[in-house]
Formats: structure tokens, sequence, C-alpha cells
């Protein structure tokens, strides 16, 4: 079965973060991508992992 993929423009639009910001993370390995050439791809599965390492547990204050 074969997964989605977005480009980078598509996961800043959808992430409301700077395509710039995007590729940052690409370079640094933090999101993972396929390369077809000149082009980054970023699958749907990659996407998930990658926001769930982002989340923040908020412990409270006592």
């Amino acid at each position: 079965m074969l997964d989605t993929f977005f480009t980078p423009k598509e996961v800043a639009k959808t992430l409301r973060l700077n395509l710039l910001t995007i590729y940052s993370y690409i370079r640094s390995g933090d999101l993972p991508t396929i390369r077809f050439g000149r082009y980054y791809r970023i699958s749907n599965k990659d996407l998930h992992h990658f926001i769930k390492s982002k989340v923040v547990k908020i412990v409270p204050l006592l």
C-alpha cells in the first residue's frame, strides 16, 4: 500500500511554519524525507512521527 506524500511547502502550510524552518528540520535530519532528484517529499507516516516527537508534556507546578 502506498503512503501519502507532501511537499515541504504543504507541510509548512499545514503546520503554520515558515518554509525555511521546514527545510532546516530536513537538513538537520529531524524531519525524514525522500528525495526525487532535487525535490523533497515527506511521507504521511514520517510527518505524524515528527509531530509526535515535538509534543511537550506540561507538568503542573505545586
